[in-house]
């Protein structure tokens, strides 16, 4: 089992930058793989950005390229996405998913075997 904790979510203004950070305990975290997620409100959770488990492999939505950076540091045992230019439609909870099923692909949600509770961002006007 593996436990996975998100936090650094808050409220901002629109132009703002925060960075959350995601650990993961219960098995070695370089064996991870890892992605950030979220949920707007009233709507689905949605793909946000991945990173591979050596780093080497970066994968982000339309909506997050240009904006945001996914990065881990496997000493450390974390896992960051740095947001920048917050705009109010980046208002979601956001969520923290490691550890890929064998084969499953990292923009798909029900390929990550563990969730954090998510940690929630609100960016005013």
């Amino acid at each position: 089992q593996v436990e996975v904790v998100e936090s650094g979510g808050g409220l901002v203004q629109a132009g703002a930058s925060l960075t959350l950070s995601c650990t993961a305990s219960g098995r070695s975290f370089s064996n991870l793989h890892m992605g950030w997620w979220r949920r707007p409100p009233g709507k689905e959770r949605e793909f946000v950005a991945a990173i591979s488990l050596g780093g080497f492999q970066i994968f982000y939505s339309d909506s997050a390229k240009g904006r945001f950076t996914i990065s881990r540091d496997n000493a450390k045992k974390v896992m960051y996405l740095q947001m920048n230019s917050l705009e109010p439609d980046d208002t979601a909870v956001y969520y923290c998913a490691a550890d890929l099923v064998a084969g499953g692909q990292f923009t798909q949600q029900w390929d990550y075997v563990f969730w954090g509770q998510g940690t929630q961002v609100t960016v005013s006007v």
